[in-house]
C-alpha cells in the first residue's frame, strides 16, 4: 500500500493530502501506516531510553513492543507501550477521544515502572476482574499497595515520566488546532497530580473544596477518620495519598466523580490548590 504524505503547515497544523486534520476520528479514518506513525509520536523518547526500549519499538526478534487500537470510523484511540513483548503491563497506557464540542479528551493515562513489584488491586485472587474496585476488591493487596506508597488504583509504582509526557499531548493537540486538552481524573489524588502539572477545573472545583475544607480538624471526613477500616486511619487527612484511600473506600458516601480538568496549550505548570497536603 502506497503511505499517505503527512506534513506541518508552516502554522502548525497536520494535513494529510491537503486536508488538514482536527479529530481522532480523522487521524482514525487514514491508512494503517499514516495514523499509527501519528500515534507514535505520543510516546516519550526518554520512556524508550530508560526501560531499553529500542527507538523502532520493536524487540531484537522483530515483534512490536508498540500497540494501537484505532479503528476506522471511531472517534478514540487506546496505546500501549510494553518494554518485553510478553511483558504483563504497559509502561505507557493511554486512552483518548473526541468530545462532542471538537475537543480531545485524556480518558486513562497510566505509567508503570515494570520493574518495580506488582501488586493485584486490578483482581481478585481468582483472577476476576475488580473493575477498578467497583465491582469488588481485593483487600489484602490494597492494604500492601497502601503500605507500599501506592495510591487507589496503581498496580505498581510510577515512571515519573507524567509531567514530560504532558508537553507531548499539548504539541499533539495544538497538531490538531486545538487549545487545550481535557481530562477526567478517576481519584482525588489523579486531580491534585494534575493540578500541579497545569491543569483547572472545568467541573467540580467545588467538590474538591469541600473535600479539602471537611478534611481538616473538626470537618465531616475528617471526624470519619476513626481507624474502623486500615484505609481510614487517623492522620490519613495529612496527604494525598492518604485521603485519596479514603476516599476509594468509600467515606464520602459514593465513590470519586464528577471532576473534569483541562488545560491550555503553553500554561506552565502551577501551584497546587492544597501545598499544605503532602503527597
Amino acid at each position: 500500500m502506497e503511505r499517505a504524505p503527512t506534513a506541518l503547515t508552516d502554522r502548525g497544523r497536520l494535513v494529510v493530502d491537503g486536508q488538514p486534520i482536527s479529530s481522532i476520528r480523522q487521524i482514525n479514518n487514514l491508512s494503517p501506516e499514516v495514523k499509527v506513525d501519528i500515534y507514535r509520536s505520543l510516546v516519550l523518547p526518554e520512556a524508550l531510553i530508560r526501560f531499553g526500549i529500542p527507538m523502532s519499538m520493536v524487540d531484537s526478534n522483530g515483534r512490536s513492543l508498540f500497540e494501537c487500537v484505532c479503528e476506522p470510523a471511531t472517534s478514540s484511540m487506546t496505546l500501549a507501550v510494553r518494554h518485553q513483548h510478553d511483558a504483563r503491563d504497559p509502561v505507557i497506557y493511554l486512552e483518548m477521544a473526541d468530545m462532542s464540542v471538537n475537543e480531545l479528551e485524556i480518558l486513562l493515562l497510566v505509567i508503570n515502572d515494570p520493574e518495580s513489584e506488582r501488586y493485584n488491586v486490578d483482581q481478585m485472587p481468582d483472577g476476576t476482574s475488580t473493575g477498578f474496585g467497583l465491582e469488588c476488591r481485593n483487600i489484602e493487596e490494597e492494604i500492601r499497595a497502601m503500605q507500599a506508597g501506592l495510591a487507589p488504583g496503581q498496580i505498581r509504582h510510577g515512571a515519573r515520566l507524567a509531567r514530560r509526557l504532558i508537553p507531548r499531548f499539548e504539541r499533539s493537540v495544538s497538531w490538531l488546532g486545538h487549545d487545550r486538552v481535557h481530562i477526567r481524573p478517576l481519584g482525588y489524588h489523579s486531580a491534585i497530580l494534575f493540578e500541579r502539572y497545569g491543569f483547572s477545573y472545568s467541573m467540580g472545583r467545588g467538590k474538591m473544596e469541600w473535600i479539602h475544607a471537611e478534611f481538616l480538624p473538626g470537618g465531616l471526613l475528617h471526624r470519619q477518620l476513626d481507624g474502623a477500616t486500615p484505609f481510614r486511619k487517623p492522620g490519613s487527612d495529612g496527604t494525598v495519598r492518604g485521603r485519596s484511600w479514603a476516599i476509594y473506600d468509600g467515606i464520602l458516601g459514593e465513590p470519586f466523580g464528577g471532576i473534569r480538568m483541562y488545560k491550555r496549550i503553553d500554561i506552565h505548570a502551577g501551584v497546587c490548590t492544597y501545598p499544605h497536603a503532602k503527597w
